[in-house]
């Protein structure tokens, strides 16, 4: 079975499909664990912000690992109170400085305040030409934001991470990012726990030997979702990683495409408020 274990973005640069998030991972030897034990599980992608205030663990999991940092896709993200020209030049400084790392692959902004996210990517924009991150892109934005965005931008974000889960498949959105040639990636891909004792993943896990998690991380592979699951327990990491030895059937992935209900667990991004 060929499956590409990653993805090139418009811009050229390419991403591991397949990723640790660190959101709610302590800082500390929990994140430092987390990442070490990913890396060290064929991991490549990893995705942190500076809202999680765990970068600094993340940079320090990266150097134990003893993996090269161009082997590694480093993510982060700024985060709202810091949005605004100069402030998103600051905060990327200060984020850098935590990882100790001299450039990220992917530098995001984090959700679409109002007002200031256009002055915000003209600052990413700068960051990007300068070279010290890879690729740009912005999380939690829905066409309208990215189509006022695009009014001004001279870069197109390369990325848009979103919740997305099989209870909130966030397909219009998937389309109008596809047409776009901006990649779609996920958080809470596993719907936060919620959703893994669902009786046709339950039983779709028996069929393929798999567990209702890894059937689920396989479908939004399948659907050309970069996905990030957390965990910070190692036995759990390596089961999320082992998923490139099976295949969804059409009617499988069908089945769970028809799951989704529109439930977000997360804030919405036209009304979050902080």
């Amino acid at each position: 079975m060929t499956f590409e274990k990653t993805k090139e973005l418009a811009n050229g640069s390419i991403i591991p499909r397949l990723g640790l998030g660190v959101w709610q991972v302590k800082d500390g030897a929990e994140a430092v664990n987390s990442v070490k034990w990913a890396l060290e599980a064929g991991y490549r992608l990893i995705d942190t912000a500076a809202a999680y205030k765990n970068e600094e663990s993340v940079g320090e999991g990266i150097r134990q690992s003893g993996v090269p940092r161009d082997e590694i896709f480093v993510t982060t993200k700024l985060w709202n109170a810091d949005q605004g020209y100069e402030s998103t030049l600051k905060a990327f400084d200060e984020s850098l400085k935590k990882l100790e790392l001299d450039y990220v692959d992917l530098y995001l902004i984090h959700w679409p305040v109002e007002g200031k996210y256009k002055d915000s990517w003209r600052a990413m924009e700068e960051i990007y030409n300068s070279g010290r991150a890879k690729a740009i892109g912005v999380s939690n934005f829905y066409a309208h934001h990215i189509e006022d965005l695009l009014t001004t931008a001279e870069v197109t974000p390369m990325v848009d991470q979103i919740e997305l889960h099989p209870t909130l498949t966030q397909e219009p959105l998937r389309k109008f990012l596809a047409d776009h040639e901006i990649a779609v990636e996920a958080w809470s891909p596993l719907g936060q726990g919620k959703i893994l004792e669902n009786p046709t993943l339950v039983e779709l896990g028996e069929k393929y030997h798999k567990t209702a998690a890894q059937i689920i991380i396989r479908w939004h592979l399948q659907s050309d979702i970069i996905v990030i699951p957390k965990s910070v327990h190692q036995e759990r990491i390596n089961q999320n990683f082992d998923v490139f030895d099976f295949e969804l059937s059409v009617e499988d992935m069908k089945r769970i495409d028809q799951l989704n209900t529109n439930e977000r667990l997360g804030p919405d991004p036209d009304t979050f408020n902080f």
